[in-house]
């Protein structure tokens, strides 16, 4: 069976973004196309464009292409259950924290501004056609030393880009993750306080 975008629409409580409503984290890829460069780079431009604390930007992304070694070396990194699916993604992103600065002062605020580039990439790639799913499920200190890393910058998730495939190639259980209604926790749960 193939999942759709149409399938997938956000039932939101108030009318948002259509981008927003329609942006998902499937584990079907299309695992033979190529992954549009073009369309990589306007992602990876987006999230260059991320707001970030006293605009330092202390993310770093390192883009494993389907087919070669470090693609590989990030799939052997992920823990089993994405290790199922992620291999069939054109290409995997690794997004890295700069978590202290050349001087060693620890930088509070890199992992938020990690997830806010992430965010405009994945909003960004969504607008192009292109699907992202992030995974926190992957061993950081393996990718670290893979990618020969300072110890200032830390891999904080790992991220899956490409086509949309047919999700009737997954297992069972992830078919059935794939068709699942898209659910989140009431507005009024996640507001805690409001004068």
């Amino acid at each position: 069976m193939s999942t759709s975008t149409i399938e997938r629409i956000a039932d939101t409580s108030v009318p948002v973004n259509e981008i927003l409503t329609a942006r998902w984290s499937p584990r079907a890829y299309e695992a033979t196309t190529a992954l549009d460069e073009d369309k990589l780079t306007a992602a990876l431009e987006a999230a260059r464009w991320a707001p970030s604390a006293y605009n330092g930007q202390p993310w770093r992304f390192v883009i494993a292409r389907r087919g070669t070694a470090l693609h590989a070396d990030i799939v052997a990194s992920l823990i089993g259950f994405n290790q199922t699916w992620a291999p069939a993604a054109a290409a995997l992103i690794v997004a890295i924290a700069e978590t202290a600065d050349e001087n060693g002062t620890v930088i509070t605020h890199a992992s938020y501004d990690v997830g806010q580039a992430v965010a405009h990439l994945s909003v960004q790639a969504h607008h192009d056609g292109l699907f992202v799913h992030q995974m926190s499920g992957f061993d950081a200190d393996a990718v670290a030393t893979r990618l020969e890393l300072e110890e200032r910058f830390a891999p904080t998730t790992v991220l899956a880009i490409g086509d949309l495939g047919d999700a009737s190639v997954l297992s069972d259980a992830l078919q059935e993750r794939e068709r699942a209604p898209r659910t989140r926790r009431p507005l009024a749960e996640t507001v805690i306080a409001s004068a």
